[in-house]
């Protein structure tokens, strides 16, 4: 994993000169002619608007095949284009990238947030492969990161495609642990440690997300307490990527 040297937002943005479909562990992706318009994602009932300052990031990546292995239509409107296999098969993707502070009271909701333009969805669809998805991430975290969606989004693509991925099927393959989990991602990416890694699982113990903390420069630190998600000791499944 190479980190830039981000001095801020800004200078991220800098590093993209052209647009770019991400690819990153992608097993195929076909973009359909027509991307679906998104629904406007707003706050539920409840859910505040919270806007404190920012001290770090999260990058989630989410394990699609168990995503897809607890969707229940998956040739529907929300998940088809993940899961259905007719567009694409996928390993890691983006869930986003999130502001954070040093309590779990995080930044959300910030602006209100239009429905994100169809030349941006086309552009980042095999990154984050649900259209409804990229408009949540926008809306809820994105707007206390930029008035402008492309930017977001286009940050968020030049730290997904800096991971490195470990031998996923080597992993499923045999018993893991969070901690085993956290070290397999750690010893392919330079310059990352496994405390710097956090990683969610159901309730039957299947890995869901692995979660990158980042420092207020998008550079790799410690997880905070409340970030870590399952202790290194707690077991783990990996589920295989399907066959054809």
């Amino acid at each position: 994993m190479r980190w830039p040297s981000f001095p801020g937002l800004a200078a991220t943005l800098t590093l993209l000169l052209t647009p770019t479909i991400a690819h990153a562990q992608a097993l195929a992706c076909k973009l359909p002619d027509r991307i679906p318009v998104p629904r406007l994602d707003q706050p539920a009932r409840g859910e505040p608007v919270r806007k404190p300052p920012v001290t770090g990031y999260l990058l989630s990546l989410s394990w699609s095949p168990q995503h897809c292995a607890g969707v229940r239509d998956t040739k529907g409107p929300r998940d088809g284009f993940q899961c259905s296999g007719t567009n694409g098969r996928f390993g890691w993707v983006l869930h986003g990238l999130w502001p954070e502070t040093d309590s779990r009271d995080y930044p959300q909701w910030c602006r209100p947030a239009k429905i994100v333009p169809q030349p941006v969805l086309r552009e980042h669809l095999c990154m984050t492969p649900s259209v409804q998805l990229l408009q949540h991430e926008w809306a809820k975290h994105g707007t206390c990161m930029s008035p402008h969606p492309a930017a977001y989004f286009r940050s968020a693509a030049i730290l997904f495609r800096a991971v490195r991925f470990p031998d996923m099927a080597a992993l499923a393959s045999r018993p893991q642990t969070a901690g085993s989990i956290r070290r397999a991602f750690a010893a392919v990416n330079p310059g990352v440690t496994a405390p710097m890694i956090s990683v969610t699982t159901d309730r039957q113990g299947w890995l869901k997300e692995v979660r990158l903390c980042l420092g207020p420069r998008m550079r790799p630190q410690r997880c905070k307490p409340f970030q870590v998600g399952a202790y290194d000791a707690r077991a783990v499944r990996v589920r295989p990527i399907p066959q054809d």
